[in-house]
This record gives C-alpha cells, structure tokens and sequence, in this order.
C-alpha cells in the first residue's frame, strides 16, 4: 500500500474550530454554575482547558502518527482493560456516586469516565474481530450469536452504572460496523428487534425513563416537574431567534435550565447564537462526517474502513442525538455534545479517535 504524507488537513480543521467552538460556549455557558460551585467564572473553562483540550490535542497528534495497523494487535486487551474499568466504578476505592451514578474513577486528582474510553476500544475490536470473520460475517452462530454476546458483556455494567445513553451510542455504532461488515439485513432485523424488547424493559423498570417517554409524548405534562428541562431548553432556543440575545446573553444559564454546560449546551448556544450558530454548528459536524465517511471509502483494508466509520458514526450519531433531544424530536436523553459539551474525558477520548481517522487517511486509495 501506498503511504501518503499528509493527513486530511479540513477534517483537521473542523474539528480543532468545533473544539475551539466548545471552550467559547463553554466560557459563556458555565460563569453561572461555576460562581456557585467555585466562587469564581471560569473553573469549567479552565478544567476543560487543561485537563480535555491540551491532552486531547496532544494525543490526537500523537495517534495520527502511529500506524493504525498496530492497534489490530491490541484491540482485544484493549477491551477486556475496559470492561475491568467499567466494573471498577462500583468499587469505593477506584470509583465514586454522583448524582446517583457510577461513572467515574478517581486516581489521586485524576478523574475519567471509563464508558467514555469504551467508545473507542469497542470499535477497535469490532473492526479487528469483522476483518478476520471475512465471508463468515453473514452466518448466524459464527458471527450474529458473538456479536450480541459482546453487546451483551459491554452492556452490563453500563446498565448497572447506570449510563444508557452512552450505552446507546455504542450500540448503534457496533450495529452500523456490524452492517458494513456486511451482515445480513435480517439478521439485522433481529438485532433491531432485540434492542426494542430491552429498550422497552429499561424504560419499563426505571421510573425516570418513563418520566422523559411521557413527556415527550405529552409536552404539556408537569412543566415545573419532570418537564421542565426540555420546556427551559425549548424556551432557550426560541428566544434566540435568528441571530441570537448576543454571545454570553443568554438568561436560561442562570440556574434555570440545568446541565447548562453538558447536554444542555445545544440550548445555550442556541438562545446566544441564535438559528444562524446552530446551522454553522450543524455545518461543522456535515463536514467532519463527510470527511470521516470519506476516509473510511479510501482506506486500503477493511480494518481501516471499518475503523473509520465507526468513529465518524459514534461522533455524528452521539451529537445528532443531542440536537434531536434538546431540540424534543426524541425523549430527552441526557447525550452530551462530542466536542462541545464540558467534559474532559469525552474531549480526550473524542480526540483521539479524529487521531485515528487522520492516520488512516494517509494510506487512503
């Protein structure tokens, strides 16, 4: 194969501005929630800074150098290390409750969110694993039974966290990897059908999920009570208009809409940016999805391509989600922004998988 010598410099681009884009609405969004919990504005900011976009930059261009052939070596510890690290949130000495979730481990001043990390490695070993399965994939005991064994063992412990969002997005991406593989439509059916039946019993044995079908459903429903996110986000967006109230204008972060810094931040952008931020936000994700399918459609192998879309999958579906959601298309679902949303080990992890993208595009067709 031929080794190009640059990297795909627009996807590049647009995803160092989306970054750059994050950090402002950021510093906009958070000066409320951060004099409060802090006493002083720009604690989010800084955090996500330091501790997501310098490290995050650093291994994005660390991984566009290394060889992604290398990673079809590790793929397989690369996950069983996950999986140890999704069940070590439920142990005191490692992970901690916040909110009444298990999601984070603590080492020292150190924190990270372990399902973050399963985004990426989960696609790695599904890219390695379909490679290898090659003609094999369209059998249903070599391949389908496999397939939702490993769905099923990375989904225990994200049910047990509880963190179905994130669940959902890499479900969704193995099941996009699973069909370019070349899987059979019905055997995706089947896959389809499974995930409605379990989707149906989480919703059924957690109240709350109950509380955000309903609402979607019946918008009017409570709007001080269990509405009243989705009804403050719905508010923020309208009264943004077309241009917007003007950058750091926005009335909802003022501890009326929560999560104003997390899923919520589509709304804040919204209400400061107006119609007219949203669309070049919107733009921005075309163009790394169009890249990133582009790079997968060049790569010289199906490791690659399956690679490729798998992370371009994960970061459009994850951010489509967001907007659909805040936007009350779909039941409110707590999904955060990839690039956008505060959070230092989504940034990080986010990054290195555009690292990865960029590395494989050096050796595109």
């Amino acid at each position: 194969m031929k080794h190009q010598k640059s990297y795909d410099k627009i996807l590049l681009a647009t995803v160092i501005l989306l970054s750059i884009f994050g950090l402002i609405m950021i510093s906009s969004a958070s000066v409320v929630v951060s004099y409060n919990n802090f006493g002083y504005n720009h604690y989010y900011l800084s955090h996500q800074f330091f501790y997501g976009f310098i490290p995050g930059m650093i291994l994005l261009f660390l991984f566009q150098k290394i060889d992604y052939h290398i990673f079809k070596k590790y793929a397989l510890l690369f996950l069983i290390l996950t999986i140890i690290f999704l069940f070590l949130v439920f142990i005191p000495a490692f992970g901690y409750d916040l909110k009444g979730a298990n999601r984070w481990i603590n080492i020292g001043d150190f924190s990270f969110q372990p399902s973050e990390i399963a985004k990426l490695t989960f696609i790695l070993y599904l890219a390695a694993w379909l490679e290898k399965k090659g003609k094999d994939v369209k059998n249903f005991s070599e391949t389908l039974v496999p397939f939702v064994i490993l769905i099923i063992a990375i989904s225990i412990p994200l049910i047990m966290q509880p963190d179905i969002g994130t669940l959902s997005v890499i479900i969704l991406t193995a099941v996009i990897i699973y069909f370019a593989a070349g899987a059979k439509l019905s055997h995706i059916f089947l896959l389809g059908l499974g995930g409605t039946a379990a989707l149906l019993m989480l919703i059924k044995i957690a109240p709350y999920r109950i509380n955000r079908l309903m609402v979607f459903m019946y918008p009017e429903l409570d709007p001080q009570g269990i509405g009243y996110q989705i009804n403050q986000a719905l508010l923020a967006l309208g009264s943004g208009g077309i241009l917007g109230l003007g950058f750091g204008h926005s009335r909802q972060k003022f501890n009326y809409l929560p999560e104003p810094i997390g899923d919520s931040i589509f709304a804040i952008t919204g209400e400061e940016m107006g119609f007219v931020g949203l669309f070049v936000l919107m733009a921005l994700f075309l163009i790394v999805a169009l890249r990133g399918f582009k790079i997968a459609s060049r790569a010289p192998d199906d490791f690659g391509r399956f690679i490729a879309i798998g992370i371009t999958s994960w970061i459009i579906f994850q951010a489509l989600t967001n907007m659909a959601a805040i936007t009350s298309l779909i039941p409110l679902t707590g999904i955060p922004m990839p690039f956008i949303s505060y959070g230092g080990s989504a940034l990080i992890i986010s990054l290195m998988g555009v690292g990865i993208l960029l590395n494989i595009s050096k050796y595109g067709k």
